[in-house]
Protein backbone atom coordinates (compact mmCIF):
# COMPACT_ATOMS: atom_id res chain seq x y z
CA UNK A 1 0.00 0.00 0.00
CA UNK A 2 2.66 1.98 0.87
CA UNK A 3 4.31 1.51 -2.53
CA UNK A 4 1.18 2.39 -4.21
CA UNK A 5 0.64 5.65 -2.74
CA UNK A 6 4.26 6.80 -3.66
CA UNK A 7 3.92 5.49 -7.52
CA UNK A 8 0.66 5.88 -8.49
CA UNK A 9 -1.27 9.36 -9.42
CA UNK A 10 -3.63 10.33 -6.81
CA UNK A 11 -6.68 9.81 -9.56
CA UNK A 12 -6.82 6.72 -7.19
CA UNK A 13 -8.19 5.57 -3.65
CA UNK A 14 -5.96 3.37 -1.84
CA UNK A 15 -6.89 -0.57 -2.31
CA UNK A 16 -8.34 -2.43 -0.24
CA UNK A 17 -5.96 -5.58 -1.25
CA UNK A 18 -3.82 -6.77 -3.36
CA UNK A 19 -4.92 -9.23 -5.68
CA UNK A 20 -2.70 -12.11 -7.01
CA UNK A 21 -4.98 -14.12 -8.88
CA UNK A 22 -8.15 -15.61 -9.93
CA UNK A 23 -10.13 -18.76 -11.15
CA UNK A 24 -13.83 -19.00 -12.03
CA UNK A 25 -15.96 -16.81 -9.71
CA UNK A 26 -13.06 -16.15 -7.26
CA UNK A 27 -10.18 -14.48 -6.23
CA UNK A 28 -6.81 -14.51 -3.90
CA UNK A 29 -4.77 -11.85 -2.42
CA UNK A 30 -1.15 -12.15 -1.74
CA UNK A 31 -1.60 -13.47 1.59
CA UNK A 32 -3.66 -16.49 -0.05
CA UNK A 33 -6.87 -15.35 1.35
CA UNK A 34 -9.92 -16.40 -1.00
CA UNK A 35 -12.86 -14.08 -1.97
CA UNK A 36 -15.81 -15.24 -3.95
CA UNK A 37 -16.27 -12.45 -6.63
CA UNK A 38 -19.47 -10.72 -7.33
CA UNK A 39 -18.27 -7.69 -8.82
CA UNK A 40 -16.55 -9.34 -11.76
CA UNK A 41 -14.48 -6.05 -12.26
CA UNK A 42 -17.54 -3.71 -12.33
CA UNK A 43 -19.17 -6.19 -15.03
CA UNK A 44 -15.82 -6.81 -16.79
CA UNK A 45 -14.97 -10.49 -15.93
CA UNK A 46 -18.05 -12.18 -17.73
CA UNK A 47 -16.78 -15.45 -17.86
CA UNK A 48 -15.11 -15.22 -14.59
CA UNK A 49 -11.12 -15.40 -14.07
CA UNK A 50 -8.77 -17.45 -16.27
CA UNK A 51 -11.35 -18.58 -18.19
CA UNK A 52 -9.98 -21.39 -20.52
CA UNK A 53 -11.48 -20.34 -23.62
CA UNK A 54 -10.22 -16.92 -23.01
CA UNK A 55 -6.97 -18.35 -21.72
CA UNK A 56 -6.37 -19.92 -24.96
CA UNK A 57 -7.45 -17.72 -27.93
CA UNK A 58 -5.84 -14.67 -25.89
CA UNK A 59 -2.21 -17.31 -26.28
CA UNK A 60 -3.11 -18.27 -29.68
CA UNK A 61 -3.56 -14.85 -31.33
CA UNK A 62 -0.68 -13.10 -29.48
CA UNK A 63 1.81 -15.93 -30.53
CA UNK A 64 0.17 -14.92 -34.11
CA UNK A 65 -0.70 -11.00 -34.50
CA UNK A 66 -0.94 -9.00 -31.44
CA UNK A 67 -1.34 -5.88 -33.47
CA UNK A 68 -0.97 -4.14 -36.83
CA UNK A 69 -2.48 -0.46 -37.07
CA UNK A 70 -5.45 0.76 -38.55
CA UNK A 71 -3.92 0.33 -41.83
CA UNK A 72 -4.80 -2.91 -42.06
CA UNK A 73 -7.34 -5.58 -41.49
CA UNK A 74 -7.42 -8.49 -39.79
CA UNK A 75 -9.35 -11.96 -39.44
CA UNK A 76 -10.43 -10.95 -35.73
CA UNK A 77 -11.44 -7.77 -36.15
CA UNK A 78 -13.91 -8.21 -39.29
CA UNK A 79 -14.92 -11.84 -37.39
CA UNK A 80 -16.10 -9.54 -34.41
CA UNK A 81 -17.97 -6.14 -36.58
CA UNK A 82 -20.21 -9.18 -38.34
CA UNK A 83 -20.54 -10.85 -34.86
CA UNK A 84 -21.57 -7.64 -33.19
CA UNK A 85 -23.66 -6.26 -36.21
CA UNK A 86 -25.37 -9.96 -35.30
CA UNK A 87 -26.13 -9.83 -31.75
CA UNK A 88 -26.87 -6.18 -31.94
CA UNK A 89 -29.55 -6.41 -34.36
CA UNK A 90 -27.92 -3.96 -36.75
CA UNK A 91 -27.78 -6.46 -39.51
CA UNK A 92 -27.21 -5.26 -42.75
CA UNK A 93 -27.00 -1.50 -41.92
CA UNK A 94 -24.83 -1.99 -38.83
CA UNK A 95 -21.24 -0.50 -38.62
CA UNK A 96 -18.76 -0.86 -36.22
CA UNK A 97 -15.84 1.31 -34.42
CA UNK A 98 -13.50 0.11 -32.45
CA UNK A 99 -11.65 1.67 -29.52
CA UNK A 100 -10.35 0.34 -25.86
CA UNK A 101 -12.81 1.02 -23.11
CA UNK A 102 -16.63 2.57 -22.95
CA UNK A 103 -15.35 5.92 -22.10
CA UNK A 104 -13.54 6.20 -25.87
CA UNK A 105 -16.89 4.67 -27.20
CA UNK A 106 -18.90 6.88 -25.81
CA UNK A 107 -16.57 9.77 -27.13
CA UNK A 108 -17.00 8.18 -30.57
CA UNK A 109 -20.76 8.11 -29.81
CA UNK A 110 -20.35 12.35 -28.80
CA UNK A 111 -19.02 12.95 -32.19
CA UNK A 112 -21.81 10.65 -34.05
CA UNK A 113 -24.24 12.99 -32.50
CA UNK A 114 -22.30 16.33 -33.48
CA UNK A 115 -22.62 15.21 -37.16
CA UNK A 116 -26.19 14.86 -37.14
CA UNK A 117 -26.37 18.42 -37.66
CA UNK A 118 -30.01 19.15 -39.63
CA UNK A 119 -28.60 22.14 -41.79
CA UNK A 120 -26.81 23.57 -38.61
CA UNK A 121 -29.86 23.68 -36.35
CA UNK A 122 -29.20 20.75 -34.43
CA UNK A 123 -26.89 21.96 -31.50
CA UNK A 124 -28.83 20.44 -28.42
CA UNK A 125 -27.38 16.86 -26.93
CA UNK A 126 -29.24 15.47 -24.38
CA UNK A 127 -28.11 13.30 -21.24
CA UNK A 128 -29.84 12.19 -17.66
CA UNK A 129 -29.50 13.19 -14.70
CA UNK A 130 -26.89 11.29 -12.76
CA UNK A 131 -25.85 9.30 -15.61
CA UNK A 132 -22.54 8.06 -15.89
CA UNK A 133 -20.78 7.94 -19.27
CA UNK A 134 -17.24 8.14 -18.71
CA UNK A 135 -14.27 10.34 -17.52
CA UNK A 136 -12.61 12.01 -20.76
CA UNK A 137 -13.50 15.05 -21.29
CA UNK A 138 -16.48 14.45 -23.87
CA UNK A 139 -17.80 11.62 -22.22
CA UNK A 140 -17.99 13.34 -18.90
CA UNK A 141 -19.56 16.31 -20.59
CA UNK A 142 -22.29 13.70 -20.86
CA UNK A 143 -22.29 12.60 -17.43
CA UNK A 144 -24.82 14.09 -15.12
CA UNK A 145 -22.39 14.44 -11.95
CA UNK A 146 -21.72 18.07 -11.39
CA UNK A 147 -19.41 16.83 -8.99
CA UNK A 148 -17.44 15.07 -11.24
CA UNK A 149 -17.40 17.50 -13.72
CA UNK A 150 -17.10 20.98 -11.97
CA UNK A 151 -12.91 20.86 -12.05
CA UNK A 152 -12.62 20.17 -15.50
CA UNK A 153 -14.75 22.83 -17.07
CA UNK A 154 -15.47 24.34 -19.45
CA UNK A 155 -16.24 20.94 -21.12
CA UNK A 156 -17.48 20.45 -24.78
CA UNK A 157 -20.84 22.63 -25.13
CA UNK A 158 -24.35 22.05 -26.42
CA UNK A 159 -24.54 18.85 -23.77
CA UNK A 160 -28.00 19.56 -21.52
CA UNK A 161 -28.83 17.27 -18.46
CA UNK A 162 -32.47 16.34 -17.64
CA UNK A 163 -34.22 14.31 -14.97
CA UNK A 164 -35.15 10.62 -15.59
CA UNK A 165 -38.88 11.29 -16.37
CA UNK A 166 -41.15 11.02 -19.44
CA UNK A 167 -42.47 14.33 -19.01
CA UNK A 168 -38.86 15.69 -18.68
CA UNK A 169 -38.60 13.80 -22.17
CA UNK A 170 -41.58 15.60 -23.76
CA UNK A 171 -40.87 18.75 -22.60
CA UNK A 172 -36.92 18.57 -23.83
CA UNK A 173 -36.59 17.21 -27.31
CA UNK A 174 -37.23 19.47 -30.28
CA UNK A 175 -36.11 19.73 -33.79
CA UNK A 176 -32.91 21.44 -32.03
CA UNK A 177 -31.61 18.16 -31.04
CA UNK A 178 -28.67 16.07 -32.31
CA UNK A 179 -28.50 12.94 -30.08
CA UNK A 180 -30.36 11.81 -26.93
CA UNK A 181 -27.90 9.75 -24.51
CA UNK A 182 -29.12 6.90 -22.25
CA UNK A 183 -28.12 4.56 -19.67
CA UNK A 184 -30.79 1.91 -19.74
CA UNK A 185 -29.77 0.91 -15.87
CA UNK A 186 -27.76 3.66 -14.21
CA UNK A 187 -24.88 1.77 -12.85
CA UNK A 188 -22.81 4.27 -11.01
CA UNK A 189 -25.51 5.51 -9.46
CA UNK A 190 -26.56 2.56 -7.69
CA UNK A 191 -27.95 0.42 -10.71
CA UNK A 192 -31.41 2.61 -10.57
CA UNK A 193 -34.03 1.63 -13.11
CA UNK A 194 -35.62 4.00 -15.50
CA UNK A 195 -39.59 4.98 -15.33
CA UNK A 196 -41.81 2.19 -17.07
CA UNK A 197 -41.96 3.26 -21.05
CA UNK A 198 -38.89 5.69 -20.34
CA UNK A 199 -37.18 4.08 -23.46
CA UNK A 200 -40.21 3.40 -25.83
CA UNK A 201 -41.16 7.10 -25.73
CA UNK A 202 -37.58 8.43 -26.02
CA UNK A 203 -37.31 6.16 -29.21
CA UNK A 204 -41.24 7.67 -30.29
CA UNK A 205 -39.59 11.05 -29.30
CA UNK A 206 -36.55 11.11 -31.18
CA UNK A 207 -37.99 9.47 -34.09
CA UNK A 208 -40.55 11.97 -34.88
CA UNK A 209 -37.52 14.94 -34.12
CA UNK A 210 -35.01 13.48 -35.74
CA UNK A 211 -32.69 12.73 -33.30
CA UNK A 212 -30.09 10.04 -32.28
CA UNK A 213 -30.99 7.52 -29.57
CA UNK A 214 -27.97 6.12 -28.34
CA UNK A 215 -28.33 3.83 -25.79
CA UNK A 216 -24.93 3.49 -23.63
CA UNK A 217 -24.64 -0.38 -22.92
CA UNK A 218 -21.26 -0.60 -21.22
CA UNK A 219 -21.79 -1.91 -18.28
CA UNK A 220 -25.38 -2.93 -19.50
CA UNK A 221 -24.58 -4.94 -22.23
CA UNK A 222 -23.29 -8.57 -23.13
CA UNK A 223 -26.23 -10.48 -21.42
CA UNK A 224 -25.27 -8.67 -18.38
CA UNK A 225 -29.33 -8.02 -17.74
CA UNK A 226 -30.85 -11.32 -19.32
CA UNK A 227 -30.70 -10.00 -22.77
CA UNK A 228 -27.73 -9.20 -25.28
CA UNK A 229 -28.60 -5.47 -24.75
CA UNK A 230 -30.46 -4.07 -22.01
CA UNK A 231 -32.78 -1.78 -24.71
CA UNK A 232 -34.49 -5.03 -26.26
CA UNK A 233 -36.44 -5.34 -22.95
CA UNK A 234 -38.00 -1.97 -24.09
CA UNK A 235 -38.60 -4.04 -27.55
CA UNK A 236 -36.94 -0.54 -29.08
CA UNK A 237 -34.48 0.12 -31.90
CA UNK A 238 -31.64 2.52 -31.42
CA UNK A 239 -29.72 4.38 -33.76
CA UNK A 240 -26.27 3.95 -31.83
CA UNK A 241 -25.07 1.31 -28.41
CA UNK A 242 -21.66 1.80 -26.46
CA UNK A 243 -20.54 -1.64 -25.44
CA UNK A 244 -17.31 -2.49 -23.58
CA UNK A 245 -16.95 -3.86 -19.85
CA UNK A 246 -17.98 -7.76 -20.36
CA UNK A 247 -16.94 -7.92 -24.43
CA UNK A 248 -13.72 -9.21 -24.31
CA UNK A 249 -13.54 -10.59 -20.55
CA UNK A 250 -11.38 -8.24 -19.13
CA UNK A 251 -9.31 -7.45 -22.15
CA UNK A 252 -9.54 -3.83 -22.96
CA UNK A 253 -12.59 -2.81 -25.95
CA UNK A 254 -14.48 -0.94 -26.78
CA UNK A 255 -16.95 -0.25 -29.74
CA UNK A 256 -19.98 1.90 -31.41
CA UNK A 257 -22.35 0.25 -33.17
CA UNK A 258 -24.84 2.35 -35.34
CA UNK A 259 -27.95 1.29 -36.84
CA UNK A 260 -29.77 2.42 -39.80
CA UNK A 261 -29.20 6.21 -41.30
CA UNK A 262 -27.06 6.38 -38.28
CA UNK A 263 -24.23 4.27 -40.11
CA UNK A 264 -23.59 6.66 -42.80
CA UNK A 265 -22.53 10.13 -40.51
CA UNK A 266 -19.17 9.49 -40.29
CA UNK A 267 -16.48 9.56 -43.12
CA UNK A 268 -13.40 8.56 -44.16
CA UNK A 269 -10.65 10.19 -41.37
CA UNK A 270 -13.16 11.90 -38.58
CA UNK A 271 -12.28 9.65 -36.08
CA UNK A 272 -9.43 7.07 -35.43
CA UNK A 273 -7.67 4.99 -32.94
CA UNK A 274 -3.93 3.48 -32.67
CA UNK A 275 -5.58 0.26 -30.97
CA UNK A 276 -8.92 -0.15 -31.44
CA UNK A 277 -9.78 -3.13 -32.93
CA UNK A 278 -6.28 -4.86 -32.91
CA UNK A 279 -6.24 -8.49 -33.24
CA UNK A 280 -5.35 -9.54 -30.12
CA UNK A 281 -8.32 -7.63 -28.14
CA UNK A 282 -10.83 -8.68 -30.72
CA UNK A 283 -9.73 -12.31 -31.06
CA UNK A 284 -10.09 -12.28 -27.06
CA UNK A 285 -13.69 -10.75 -27.55
CA UNK A 286 -14.80 -13.24 -30.24
CA UNK A 287 -13.66 -15.76 -27.56
CA UNK A 288 -16.28 -14.48 -24.94
CA UNK A 289 -19.09 -13.77 -26.89
CA UNK A 290 -18.59 -17.42 -28.64
CA UNK A 291 -18.65 -18.74 -25.08
CA UNK A 292 -21.63 -16.71 -23.76
CA UNK A 293 -23.89 -17.75 -26.76
CA UNK A 294 -22.38 -21.04 -27.27
CA UNK A 295 -23.28 -21.97 -23.09
CA UNK A 296 -26.22 -20.33 -22.84
CA UNK A 297 -24.99 -17.75 -20.64
CA UNK A 298 -27.47 -15.03 -21.08
CA UNK A 299 -30.29 -17.16 -20.46
CA UNK A 300 -28.34 -18.04 -17.16
CA UNK A 301 -27.63 -14.58 -16.13
CA UNK A 302 -31.90 -13.95 -16.49
CA UNK A 303 -32.13 -17.20 -14.33
CA UNK A 304 -29.65 -16.67 -11.59
CA UNK A 305 -30.24 -13.07 -11.41
CA UNK A 306 -34.11 -14.07 -10.04
CA UNK A 307 -32.56 -16.49 -7.85
CA UNK A 308 -29.97 -13.96 -6.58
CA UNK A 309 -33.12 -11.92 -6.35
CA UNK A 310 -35.01 -14.20 -3.83
CA UNK A 311 -32.11 -14.76 -1.73
CA UNK A 312 -31.37 -11.16 -0.44
CA UNK A 313 -35.21 -10.94 -0.08
CA UNK A 314 -35.01 -13.77 2.27
CA UNK A 315 -32.65 -11.92 4.75
CA UNK A 316 -35.59 -9.88 5.67
CA UNK A 317 -33.30 -7.39 7.13
CA UNK A 318 -34.31 -3.73 7.88
CA UNK A 319 -31.12 -2.66 6.30
CA UNK A 320 -32.34 -3.86 2.98
CA UNK A 321 -35.05 -1.91 0.99
CA UNK A 322 -35.92 -2.23 -3.07
CA UNK A 323 -33.84 -4.29 -4.59
CA UNK A 324 -33.06 -2.80 -8.78
CA UNK A 325 -32.15 -3.81 -11.81
CA UNK A 326 -32.25 -6.49 -14.24
CA UNK A 327 -30.73 -10.53 -14.55
CA UNK A 328 -27.18 -10.05 -12.92
CA UNK A 329 -26.40 -6.47 -12.16
CA UNK A 330 -28.81 -6.03 -9.25
CA UNK A 331 -28.62 -2.70 -6.92
CA UNK A 332 -29.71 -3.22 -3.69
CA UNK A 333 -31.05 0.40 -1.54
CA UNK A 334 -30.21 0.28 1.95
CA UNK A 335 -32.12 2.37 4.40
CA UNK A 336 -29.61 3.59 6.49
CA UNK A 337 -26.97 4.66 4.38
CA UNK A 338 -24.35 2.35 5.56
CA UNK A 339 -23.40 1.44 1.86
CA UNK A 340 -19.49 1.69 2.46
CA UNK A 341 -19.40 -0.22 6.08
CA UNK A 342 -21.57 -2.96 4.34
CA UNK A 343 -19.38 -3.74 1.16
CA UNK A 344 -16.24 -3.64 4.44
CA UNK A 345 -17.96 -6.23 6.51
CA UNK A 346 -18.78 -8.19 2.95
CA UNK A 347 -14.97 -8.30 2.18
CA UNK A 348 -13.96 -8.97 5.57
CA UNK A 349 -16.43 -11.74 5.23
CA UNK A 350 -14.49 -13.08 2.12
CA UNK A 351 -17.40 -11.40 -0.46
CA UNK A 352 -16.17 -8.67 -2.63
CA UNK A 353 -19.59 -6.51 -3.79
CA UNK A 354 -19.38 -2.45 -4.31
CA UNK A 355 -20.86 0.42 -2.68
CA UNK A 356 -21.67 3.13 -5.36
CA UNK A 357 -22.74 5.47 -2.62
CA UNK A 358 -23.97 5.51 0.84
CA UNK A 359 -27.45 4.24 0.22
CA UNK A 360 -26.39 1.46 -2.48
CA UNK A 361 -25.19 -2.07 -2.45
CA UNK A 362 -24.37 -2.82 -6.31
CA UNK A 363 -23.52 -6.89 -7.30
CA UNK A 364 -22.18 -7.52 -10.99
CA UNK A 365 -21.47 -11.47 -10.66
CA UNK A 366 -19.23 -13.16 -13.38
CA UNK A 367 -22.11 -14.48 -15.91
CA UNK A 368 -21.18 -18.16 -15.27
CA UNK A 369 -22.15 -18.07 -11.65
CA UNK A 370 -24.21 -21.48 -10.45
CA UNK A 371 -26.02 -22.91 -7.55
CA UNK A 372 -22.26 -23.10 -5.38
CA UNK A 373 -21.80 -19.21 -5.73
CA UNK A 374 -24.86 -18.35 -4.58
CA UNK A 375 -25.06 -20.54 -1.75
CA UNK A 376 -21.60 -19.03 -0.76
CA UNK A 377 -23.09 -15.43 -1.29
CA UNK A 378 -26.30 -16.25 1.06
CA UNK A 379 -23.51 -17.15 3.99
CA UNK A 380 -21.45 -14.45 3.14
CA UNK A 381 -23.21 -10.99 2.71
CA UNK A 382 -26.07 -12.66 5.89
CA UNK A 383 -22.83 -12.66 7.54
CA UNK A 384 -21.81 -9.26 6.38
CA UNK A 385 -25.01 -7.99 7.43
CA UNK A 386 -25.52 -9.18 10.68
CA UNK A 387 -21.84 -7.52 11.27
CA UNK A 388 -23.36 -4.21 10.47
CA UNK A 389 -26.60 -4.44 12.69
CA UNK A 390 -23.71 -4.71 15.91
CA UNK A 391 -24.21 -1.14 17.07
CA UNK A 392 -20.18 0.95 15.94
Amino acid sequence: MDRFGRRMMRTLATPQLMLARGEGCRVWDVDGKEYLDFLAGIAVNSLGHAHPVLVDAVSKQIATLAHVSNYFATPPQLELAERLARLTGAGDSGRVYFCNSGAEANEAAFKLARLNRGDGRRKRVLALNNAFHGRTMGSLALTGKPPMREAFEPLPSGVEHIESTIAALEAAIDDRVAALFIEPIKGEAGVLDLPDGFLRRARELTEQHGALLIIDEIQTGVGRTGRWFAYEHAGIVPDAITIAKGMAGGVPIGALVTYGWASELFTRGQHGSTFGGNPLATAAANAVLGEIESSGLVENAARRGEELRAIIRDFDSPLIGAIRGSGLLIGIGLTDGEGHRLSDAALANGLIINAPNESSIRLAPPLIVGDRELAEFREKFGRALADVAVPR
